[in-house]
């Protein structure tokens, strides 16, 4: 048998390390801005998505142009002061059957860009 001296410490320690948990880190979205080639593809292939047919893209200024019936189409890719991207969605002549074209792009975009 062994002496209480030593004994003691043993179970001291033991109670000690039974309190000792390690948690895994919980997985957290990233906040980093999407990239601009990533958005650019993002905001063409939705913009087909939704039946526009792209005319014209402008990459340096960041603007696409399109047509779906009568509607002129306008998407425009804006850098942010904090560095995010902004998709900014303009259409003119507007005819009825294309009510609710810009919220079909942000639907279709949002897909696209997996969110």
């Amino acid at each position: 048998m062994l002496p209480l001296r030593h004994v003691l410490p043993c179970i001291l320690l033991a109670f000690l390390l039974s309190g000792c948990v390690v948690y895994e880190p919980a997985p957290t979205p990233s906040t980093r801005p999407a990239s601009f080639d990533r958005s650019w593809n993002a905001a063409i292939l939705a913009a087909q998505d939704i039946g526009i047919t792209v005319s014209m893209t402008d990459r340096s200024a960041g603007q696409i142009f399109g047509q779906r019936n009568a509607a002129s189409v306008t998407i425009n890719l804006v850098h942010q002061a904090d560095g995010s991207l902004r998709v900014k969605f303009d259409v003119k002549n507007l005819s009825p059957q294309d009510q609710g074209l810009g919220d079909r792009f942000s639907a279709a975009y949002d897909r696209r860009m997996g969110r």
